[in-house]
């Protein structure tokens, strides 16, 4: 919404990749306020909003799903991304809503973000299809270790001086500064590799909506934690091409996850694979085979593996993957913000800052955080599953 953001944005690199004519701004952005995003701004730009949906949307031959990305901690990605979720819902009722989050670090500059967090989770939990969580301090982490690989020459390693990622701030020259182009690259990677199927042809073409009916068998626990490799993709770092078997490994140690989290060490309620390159079918199942030992499923979905194959590859690899696992292993991201919540919560710190708002009341904060006690509460159930038997149940007999 701040004009100058976006102001900043079409006078950068990626400015031919936005149509300006569906832009809206304010002067001003919402001040770190969740309430001033969703209640103010959204009642004020609805009419806007829902013109330039219908325009776009008019454009689509096959509309499958709508992408949200938008962040947790401010104001305007809490609020008005939420508000936005709702409309959505609202007005295009059958197209699935997909949403990327990125959560707030424990070391953020905002302080009422986990007020602005836990507000937007409500609104998650009731109108999004699928979320896809994934937090700063994980994509500060990836791109840390891609750096130290650079600057330390290993791998015979490149980074093209005036790239996309090293433009703004020579993000990948030194360690001292946060490279956010180099953040945003990973996460714009990872939405690449979830339409590859949309945009190329390939032997296993998986549609958006699959994922949804594939991955998640409860309405409330639609989010999804992700995996990328290789990492490098879009920062232009030439390196050789991970085997293909490790690439399978790799998607599932907790480096290459986008949220800080282990899912080897938790319970998997579904898993999909999505694969683009030179790869086989018996290639993707093997490695399946292979795996599954290591990994624990719920055990009403023993086999809740999903694949995808897309032929054509991300420029400069010879192959990667997306890994999209439903896993309990994304409690301790909820439980965490939860627990920043209620330090500031039980001062009642900077509520009024909310309160003035119109139409916020207190119960608003006891009903989101409420809400996510419920979600917690429901991985906390399947985790207490982990470890019993897979009883094999007889199978049914048909008298002839």
């Amino acid at each position: 919404m701040e004009e100058g953001v976006v102001n900043e944005i079409l006078q950068g690199p990626l400015r031919d990749v936005f149509d300006t004519k569906q832009l809206i701004t304010d002067i001003s952005g919402s001040g770190n306020n969740w309430a001033v995003g969703h209640r103010v701004f959204g009642s004020l730009y609805q009419d806007q909003i829902l013109e330039k949906l219908r325009k776009s949307a008019e454009h689509c031959d096959c509309l499958q799903c709508f992408f949200i990305i938008h962040s947790m901690g401010g104001g305007t990605g809490s609020g008005l991304g939420t508000f936005l979720l709702k409309m959505l819902e609202d007005e295009f009722p059958e197209v699935y809503r997909f949403v990327t989050s990125i959560y707030p670090s424990g070391e953020d500059d905002v302080i009422t973000s986990p007020y602005n967090s836990i507000l937007a989770m409500k609104e998650l939990n009731e109108h999004a299809d699928c979320v896809l969580p994934i937090d700063n301090q994980s994509l500060f982490d990836i791109i840390s270790k891609i750096d130290l690989m650079v600057n330390s020459g290993k791998l015979g390693t490149t980074v093209k001086p005036k790239s996309l990622v090293t433009s703004s701030s020579g993000a990948l020259k030194t360690r001292h500064k946060k490279p956010f182009d180099a953040m945003n690259n990973i996460v714009a990677n990872l939405l690449l590799n979830l339409t590859s199927s949309a945009r190329f042809e390939g032997s296993l073409n998986m549609d958006l909506n699959e994922i949804s009916m594939n991955l998640v068998p409860f309405p409330q626990l639609h989010y999804l934690v992700s995996s990328l490799t290789p990492l490098y993709t879009l920062t232009d770092v030439n390196i050789p091409p991970r085997r293909l078997d490790q690439m399978f490994s790799d998607a599932f140690s907790k480096d290459h996850q986008l949220l800080r989290a282990d899912p080897k060490h938790s319970l998997y309620l579904a898993c999909a694979l999505m694969v683009r390159g030179n790869v086989q079918i018996s290639d993707v199942r093997r490695n399946i085979e292979r795996l599954k030992p290591s990994l624990q499923f719920v055990s009403w979905n023993q086999e809740g593996w999903k694949t995808s194959l897309c032929s054509i590859p991300p420029v400069g690899h010879s192959h990667s993957l997306l890994a999209l696992a439903n896993n309990t292993c994304v409690k301790p991201t909820f439980m965490e913000l939860k627990e920043r919540f209620m330090r500031l919560y039980k001062k009642k710190a900077h509520l009024h800052h909310y309160l003035q708002v119109e139409g916020m009341e207190e119960s608003c904060f006891t009903e989101a955080v409420s809400s996510l006690s419920a979600l917690i509460q429901e991985y906390n159930q399947l985790d207490a599953t982990k470890n019993m038997p897979v009883q094999d149940l007889p199978r049914l007999s048909i008298a002839m």
